[in-house]
């Protein structure tokens, strides 16, 4: 695996294109990743996670979007559009290692309808739902209730994806995306922000779980773990 950390060439990218980028555009961002890997043609090679760049020698922060990407192969040089650090990732995992990670992930499950194909829910919006519109919605409780059900879904995941988490993780930013469609309706989904600490419990699986994601919705820049000794 590559781990790259991926700049954006102010010079090279469109200023509609940056703009939808910086607006959240998960689509834009990863066409224009794709571009990192141009002789490719099979399934999706990359997970990644946008961010901000950081500042500059302590000052303010620059604003522009800044990408982690784990990749299966190295990307490809981009002079004048995309500037790539690229190192092997050949993580060495022992069981009972206690790591920091960060995660964003796309929290739903399976609902059945009888009668049709089965849909995925947002764990999150379930949790609100019995709550009434208005400020229950926005009460501490409603809060509580949500944070909760994302600890859980990634509780319920963790032993299958080679950890334990010794203490509950902290959720952070819950957004809701809609990403127009040329046609159609636009794709909606939801993303939540994790941090804390795990625990290796299966070395093997868990490296398999960090070339392959967690979750859904891995091509607008959800379910990569990163992870750093604490």
């Amino acid at each position: 695996m590559y781990l790259s950390r991926v700049k954006v060439d102010l010079n090279g990218l469109s200023r509609e294109a940056l703009f939808e980028i910086m607006g959240g555009g998960a689509y834009a961002a990863h066409q224009l990743l794709w571009r990192l890997f141009p002789e490719y043609q099979g399934p999706r090679p990359f997970l990644f996670r946008q961010e901000m760049e950081d500042p500059e020698n302590g000052g303010a922060p620059r604003g522009l979007p800044l990408f982690y990407v784990l990749s299966d192969r190295g990307p490809a040089p981009l002079p004048g559009l995309l500037e790539a650090q690229c190192k092997s990732f050949t993580p060495v995992l022992e069981v009972g290692d206690q790591l920091a990670f960060r995660l964003r992930a796309n929290p739903t499950v399976a609902k059945s309808v009888a009668g049709k194909r089965g849909q995925r829910a947002d764990v999150l919006m379930a949790a609100k739902y019995p709550f009434e519109a208005g400020k229950e919605r926005t009460s501490q409780a409603c809060i509580e209730a949500m944070d909760e059900a994302a600890r859980g879904w990634l509780v319920e995941r963790a032993e299958s994806c080679g950890f334990r988490l010794p203490v509950e993780p902290e959720v952070g930013a819950y957004r809701q995306h809609a990403l127009p469609k040329s046609k159609g309706r636009p794709i909606r989904f939801s993303s939540v922000d994790y941090e804390g600490l795990l625990e290796v419990t299966d070395p093997g699986r868990l490296t398999e779980t960090l070339a392959h994601g967690i979750g859904r919705a891995k091509a607008f820049g959800c379910g990569l773990i990163m992870l750093r000794r604490p």
